[in-house]
């Protein structure tokens, strides 16, 4: 009886076995044929047209519901807003405010004319009330200064149905947080999976594409612009991609590992880009030299290169290092400005790890960009490097919109150098006391 029962036993569990591979094998085929939708869809429908040019429409008609939907929820905030009297829908704070620029002679010599109403001011007196403005100057430090709101996400007027922007946003309906919801079932539904295959069939592209041409002869035709370096302003790893998609161009950078260092040995095979080792970095003279002998080479691409040194919040155009502008030749300036409506494209660096980041992307909405090729500069016999990276840097910052800031950005992970401290002593003690001062 007891070996009868065994028996039945294991055929129980063997056709248990069965109906669970069976199952298996039926998931697998599933996953199978969904991958073979993506793929069709990714190349028929996205790659394959970019690759020639055309455009079947399906972007266009896409961003069009998308700013309807978002324009809907717009208003339904506002109203919900106005039905509540005394409420004012404040995203994270408000807006920063972008200050007056005003010189520290200007501003003292205001507040020392509302102290002084009934004598006359004199230069070289010394008032109670140029305290105010550096306590002002402090406080303003303590809560909120300008260099560091520039390296934070940039905060919209309304909410855009996405989480990484006004993060003070609060349940308005139910119609608009079931549009939510349906919007995050789709963002991770539907384009992170499209997103992610697409990426993974650009990568291997990139790199079978780029082994493939490096094998070709050195004879092969290049149609470079003369030698000159393109300069633009810097918000996101992808600025490359966006502004590779109107020209090639040889890239200047750090060497790195891992998903990056692939790309970066793959792209050397077909093109001479200029990669330093981090101990490289820290030799001037050699960055120049190398610099220098690329923009000599008319055969070789113009050379790509982010002053700043640093990914900005889209908002502004920090400090350009002068090593760019040292080297000769022509700046090609380019302006770069993402609609933050649809995703936030900048990438703090300092709060997330690259992969975090790429993930954020790939559940946006969609990437808008806006690109103004500017016309070519050289720099005057009157101007050293200095003055002409700030040249080029206002005429970016004017093209797009953006807040010119003359404060370094390497400031997101330094400490302020004595000599800028020094700079607002020199500056006080020579409004005090006159050019005379040291």
């Amino acid at each position: 009886m007891k070996t009868e029962n065994l028996g039945e036993l294991d055929t129980s569990a063997l056709w248990l076995w069965r109906i669970e591979s069976q199952e298996m094998e039926g998931l697998w085929e599933f996953l199978l044929k969904l991958l073979s939708v993506w793929l069709i869809i990714g190349i028929t429908l996205i790659m394959l047209p970019a690759m020639f040019g055309v455009s079947l429409g399906i972007t266009e008609l896409y961003m069009k519901i998308l700013v309807k939907t978002l324009e809907w929820a717009t208003r339904k905030i506002q109203k919900r807003a106005q039905e509540q009297p005394g409420c004012h829908y404040s995203p994270s704070n408000e807006i920063i405010e972008k200050r007056d620029k005003v010189s520290l002679e200007e501003e003292m010599t205001e507040l020392r004319r509302y102290s002084n109403r009934n004598r006359p001011l004199h230069e070289g007196d010394f008032d109670m009330s140029d305290v105010i403005y550096f306590s002002k100057k402090g406080l303003e430090a303590i809560v909120e200064d300008e260099v560091t709101t520039r390296f934070s996400s940039e905060e919209l007027v309304l909410w855009n149905l996405l989480t990484r922007t006004n993060r003070n946003f609060q349940h308005i309906s139910v119609r608009l947080t079931i549009l939510w919801g349906l919007g995050v079932g789709f963002r991770y539904g539907v384009l992170l999976p499209l997103r992610i295959t697409l990426g993974l069939i650009g990568i291997s592209w990139l790199v079978i594409g780029t082994t493939f041409v490096g094998q070709l002869p050195n004879s092969r035709e290049n149609k470079p612009k003369r030698g000159g370096i393109c300069v633009a302003n810097h918000t996101s790893p992808i600025d490359v991609v966006i502004l590779a998609n109107d020209g090639g161009y040889a890239m200047v950078g750090q060497v790195h590992g891992g998903l990056m260092g692939i790309i970066q040995r793959s792209m050397v095979k077909a093109c001479p880009h200029v990669w330093f080792e981090r101990s490289e970095m820290k030799d001037r003279h050699l960055v120049l030299k190398r610099l220098s002998d690329h923009i000599a080479d008319k055969t070789k691409l113009p050379i790509l290169i982010f002053p700043e040194g640093t990914c900005i919040n889209n908002t502004s155009v920090m400090m350009f290092k002068k090593g760019s502008f040292e080297v000769g030749g022509t700046i090609y300036p380019v302006a770069i400005k993402y609609d933050p409506q649809f995703g936030d494209a900048f990438w703090n660096s300092s709060k997330y790890g690259m992969v975090s980041y790429l993930l954020q992307m790939m559940t946006s909405w969609a990437i808008v960009c806006n690109v103004w090729y500017l016309p070519p500069m050289t720099r005057q016999e009157d101007e050293d490097a200095v003055q002409f990276a700030n040249r080029v840097k206002a005429a970016i910052a004017q093209q797009g919109g953006l807040v010119d800031l003359a404060w370094d950005g390497a400031l997101k992970r330094a400490k302020v150098k004595d000599s800028m401290k020094e700079q607002q002593q020199k500056s006080y003690s020579n409004m005090i006391f006159g050019n005379e001062s040291s």
